[in-house]
């Protein structure tokens, strides 16, 4: 049996992993990742990057749809699906074979294997080792100074729902669908269920949402879930709040499926070609031999210190396996400050108020920092100042001026504390407010940032001006 030491063995592959392992390799450590399937992760191969290439191609199927009121005649249209998940395809493999071309330029040694995390044992006494075991040949032992688990996580189920890949999807499954149905229920309003309710919808799919807290996107400020739900509406997606789905009333006949929610007491029935469960998603802390450390698992994910360490100090944690926001970006800024935790840096703390959060429907969802309803039940007095989209010139000519942004200010401190917006380009836009919120800039501050005119950007320098009643353009 062959083994390896190595600085740091990275556990999984995905987005915190393969970042980690750069900024490790930066530092002059000896690095290892060991993953089973492809590197990349979830986020490239099966979560953020396929499904924004599809809400891409839905995207460009309804601006040209739409295209007459730009004077552009366009005859013919139609959906050809198969391409559609080509590029989607073109661009994953695009992306993997970069991140492999980093991997090589770091001179990170991968595993492509199954990972498990060993006690102390003749291998390593103090640290333990970690055990990659293959289909094909003998399992090799790698021995680490510090270890960093970055499992990722999988789509979540509901109890006795089961998923089969043919009438009940994730959204795992929803990627590689073949042909579009020509209904779908979405179980779930929350990020992944919004974004692929527009996607579906754009593309000419009958889409109904159930969702058991009291509005979508529940962890939006209010006012941005309000208008999601208005425009969703509009679009003729139909959406139920306030129900509870009862997967024991599921049944399959004729190429459909049925299933009931409760609703105020009441049966809501449903029949559609799909169901696709969206509720959230389950850190991988199983088989990965967690059992043999004393790293702390509760409440399904591993915890740590504000420095990524587990109750053993050698082994750190990041990513979705750890909980909070589950989201890449997230992910590889944890991997990174881990890493330099263990380099002697002295890193930053990671401050989750400052991270962007981004629903990529049709329009776009950003926020970062406390709703107004966060603020006000911390007990802090606030101001807000609110600039709708209809009011800038560049969202008139782009053909896409519903929405707002919103700002949420310390009323006593003028502190930045919160940014939500709805809109086009939002995933953009919230760069400017993440960076504001990093300078703790005013409303003032942001206000007598020149915007350039005409841009989707004035609506951030119109809301801060807002927020006194200052708005020039309404």
């Amino acid at each position: 049996m062959t083994v390896n030491e190595f600085d740091l063995i990275v556990l999984g592959g995905g987005t915190g992993g393969y970042v980690a392992a750069i900024r490790a390799s930066q530092l002059g450590m000896k690095v290892a990742v060991v993953e089973k399937d492809k590197l990349g992760g979830t986020c490239l191969h099966r979560g953020c990057i396929p499904s924004k290439a599809l809400l891409r191609s839905a995207e460009v199927f309804h601006t040209v749809s739409k295209s007459p009121e730009f004077g552009v005649e366009a005859s013919n249209l139609s959906i050809n699906f198969l391409k559609m998940q080509e590029r989607k395809q073109r661009i994953v493999d695009q992306l993997h074979k970069g991140v492999q071309y980093l991997m090589k330029k770091g001179e990170i040694t991968i595993f492509h294997g199954d990972g498990r995390i060993l006690g102390p044992s003749i291998f390593s006494p103090q640290t333990g080792a970690v055990a990659v075991s293959y289909k094909d040949k003998e399992a090799e032992i790698l021995v680490p100074k510090n270890l960093l688990v970055a499992t990722g996580s999988k789509p979540s189920t509901l109890p006795r729902l089961e998923v089969d890949g043919e009438f009940v999807l994730t959204s795992d499954e929803a990627l590689e669908l073949e042909h579009l149905p020509k209904s779908v229920l979405i179980v779930g309003g929350g990020v992944i269920g919004i974004e692929w309710a527009s996607l579906l919808n754009d593309l000419g799919v009958e889409v109904k949402i159930v969702e058991f807290a009291d509005r979508i996107l529940p962890l939006e400020d209010v006012e941005v879930s309000k208008e999601m739900t208005r425009l969703l509406k509009k679009r003729k997606v139909k959406i139920q709040t306030n129900a509870r789905v009862l997967p024991d009333t599921l049944s399959k006949e004729g190429g459909l499926v049925t299933i009931d929610a409760e609703k105020n007491g009441e049966l809501v029935s449903f029949k559609t070609e799909k169901i696709l469960v969206s509720v959230g998603r389950k850190a991988n802390v199983e088989n990965i031999g967690i059992e043999n450390t004393e790293v702390v698992v509760e409440q399904g994910v591993i915890q740590v210190n504000e420095c990524f360490q587990t109750a053993e100090s050698h082994i750190y944690a990041i990513g979705d396996v750890i909980g909070g926001l589950q989201l890449a970006h997230v992910a590889s800024h944890e991997g990174i400050l881990a890493v330099e935790h263990m380099a002697g840096l002295n890193p930053h703390r990671m401050n989750y108020d400052q991270v962007p959060k981004i629903t990529y429907s049709r329009p776009e969802v950003a926020s970062l920092g406390l709703t107004e309803d966060q603020a006000k039940e911390q007990g802090i007095s606030i101001k807000t100042g609110v600039f709708p989209f209809k009011a800038i010139g560049k969202a008139l000519i782009y053909g896409e001026d519903d929405g707002f942004a919103k700002l949420v200010i310390d009323e006593k401190t003028n502190d930045l504390l919160g940014v939500h917006m709805i809109g086009p380009h939002v995933s953009d836009l919230i760069a400017e407010g993440a960076l504001a919120k990093v300078l703790d800039a005013t409303p003032w501050e942001i206000s007598k940032a020149i915007h350039p005119h005409p841009s989707l950007a004035e609506v951030l320098g119109e809301a801060a001006l807002a927020v006194d009643n200052l708005a020039i353009h309404s």
